[in-house]
This record gives C-alpha cells, sequence and structure tokens, in this order.
C-alpha cells in the first residue's frame, strides 16, 4: 500500500511517499482502508522531534482517521466489515496517512452519515479537543460566560459551537478573515484581536478562559483579570505555562487531548443531527503531505485540511 513515513526526524523533506507492508490486524484491533486523514498541527511536532510523543521510526503520521473497516482482529466485537467508521488514533502508533491503517477497535465509532465520509476525519481530535477543554476541565454550564481566545481555529469553532449549545454566553477573538465563521458558529460578541485589545473589549468577568491561540506568557497572565474569582483558565498550547490566581482561586488547567469513544459518539450525533457542522478548507492528495507540512511550518495552511490517499 501507499503511505507517507518520516524514518528520522526534520523538515518537511523527511516525510516520503513510499510502498509499504499491507498492516495486519491483532487481536483487539480493526483495519480501516482511509477515506481521509486529517492534518493537524502536532503532526508537524512530531515530524520534527519537538513533541514528547514515542515513537517507533520509521512512522507514518495522521491521528485522525475515516474510513471503512476491512478486516477484523480476533476479538472485535461491535464492528462489522464494511462499516463506516471514524475515530482519533494512538498517536504513537503508525497513522492514517495511507490507504489502509491498524486502529484498536475501541477507537473507532460509526461515522455520520450527513457528511462525506472523507470530510469526517475532520472531527474527531479538534472537537474532542473542544468539548473536554470546556467540559471535563472548564466545568462550563448553562448561563455562564466563556471566553474563546482563538475561536477562528478548527478547534474553535466546535468550542464556540458546543459552548452555545450548552447555554453559555460566548466571546471569541478572530481575525477578519476568520469573523465571518465564528459569528455563524454562534459567538455572541467577537473581537477582532488584530486591532483590538482583547482586555479593553472584555469588560465583564468571565467564568472560563480558554485559550487556543499561541500567546505570550504576560499577555496570558494579564488576561487571567478578566476572569471572575473562583473560575478557569484553561488552555490547549503548552509551549507557554497556562496561569491562574491562587489568590482569587481561578483553577489553571492545561488540556491534552484523549480518546473518547463515548464523547466522540456524541459529538456524531450532533454531526448529524445539525447541531455541529464539519468545515474542511481543503483535500489534499496523499502525496502531496509533504508539501502540506511545508505550508504548515510557514503559516500559510488555514482551516481544517484533509489528505485523501489514492483509491484502493
Amino acid at each position: 500500500m501507499k503511505a507517507v513515513r518520516f524514518h528520522e526526524t526534520g523538515g518537511p523533506e523527511v516525510l516520503r511517499y513510499e510502498d509499504v507492508e499491507l498492516p495486519v490486524p491483532g487481536a483487539g484491533q480493526v483495519r480501516v482502508r482511509v477515506a481521509g486523514s486529517a492534518f493537524n498541527p502536532a503532526d508537524g511536532g512530531m515530524r520534527g522531534g519537538f513533541l514528547p510523543i514515542p515513537v517507533t521510526l520509521p512512522h507514518v503520521p495522521g491521528y485522525d482517521v475515516s474510513g471503512t473497516v476491512d478486516a477484523l482482529g480476533d476479538g472485535v466485537e461491535g464492528l462489522a466489515v464494511g462499516q463506516d467508521v471514524v475515530g482519533f488514533l494512538p498517536m504513537e502508533a503508525d497513522g492514517s496517512a495511507a490507504q489502509y491503517v491498524v486502529a484498536p477497535a475501541g477507537a473507532l465509532v460509526p461515522a455520520p452519515t450527513r457528511i462525506p465520509l472523507v470530510d469526517a476525519a475532520g472531527l474527531p481530535s479538534v472537537a474532542l479537543t473542544a468539548w473536554q477543554a470546556l467540559f471535563e476541565a472548564g466545568g462550563l454550564t448553562a448561563g455562564q460566560r466563556v471566553l474563546v481566545n482563538g475561536a477562528g481555529g478548527p478547534v474553535g469553532g466546535y468550542a464556540v459551537r458546543l459552548a452555545k449549545r450548552a447555554g453559555a454566553h460566548v466571546v471569541a477573538t478572530a481575525s477578519p478573515r476568520s469573523r465571518a465563521g465564528v459569528v455563524a458558529a454562534g459567538a455572541d460578541q467577537v473581537v477582532d484581536h488584530t486591532a483590538t485589545s482583547l482586555l479593553d473589549a472584555v469588560s465583564e468577568p468571565v467564568d472560563v478562559l480558554l485559550n487556543l491561540a499561541p500567546i505570550t506568557s504576560d499577555a496570558f497572565t494579564a488576561l487571567v483579570a478578566r476572569v471572575r474569582d473562583g473560575g478557569v483558565v484553561v488552555s490547549t498550547t503548552p509551549r507557554v505555562p497556562t496561569p491562574g490566581d491562587d489568590a482569587r482561586g481561578v483553577r489553571a488547567v492545561t488540556v491534552f487531548v484523549h480518546p473518547d469513544a463515548a464523547v466522540l459518539t456524541d459529538l456524531v450525533a450532533l454531526v448529524d443531527s445539525g447541531d455541529l457542522r464539519v468545515e474542511i478548507a481543503r483535500r489534499v492528495p496523499l502525496s502531496e503531505l509533504p508539501e502540506l507540512h511545508r505550508q504548515a511550518d510557514a503559516g500559510e495552511v488555514h482551516g481544517k485540511v484533509v489528505v485523501v490517499p489514492p483509491a484502493v
């Protein structure tokens, strides 16, 4: 089968589009014929050796997948050959940037039927990140106020929609390029962070501050002043420490997305009901994944991109 792998860490040039052996599912595993493999910024961090995730070289990137069950390992129940599925794969294992991938059966759930199967690859990790940040870490409930910094990115769109659906008042930051999408997602107030100071624009305290964007330590610490006593600061950007305020009981939580098939099943249901939208900016052929990594390293990738392997 065709796959993209890196045999050493480094720049995009270490990625190779090559022939590899078809993987065989072991006990409790499923082989999936890949329809789509979502690109995530962490893919570049793993390829570059910046993220402390223990991968075995050579490594196939891609931890979001949509596709069709092709073969079952021993002991697998609840899934069937020919079933369309979606999943968030173990990041340390070979991933979905290939024509086939082997995955733990427990990582896969039935795919949404409202959208093309290839686009469903854009759902798992980003939607799970948003849900876990808002509700597991942030404890967000109806009637609370949440500030989403970086709402224009792939995680931010889900965060805004999920927060609004939970009955929260959503203040969001977005550039002019992404403003329309953030408004469409349901934000009550949108702050253009390229033209306005967030500290000046947010006058009322928020219960939850969710940071999804690159930010300096000083700027992040300053934003804590906009969190009410007893509130929480949640961040998905581990390179900058998440600040809190012990004197006012403001908690600080850094979120690292983790698999949760039950929540992913609920998110799929929200897609099929129309309550969540899977926004895909581009589809690119698997052979062009090295170029996509180059574009991402140069800051030229905006929105969610899905990589499509050649037909089997």
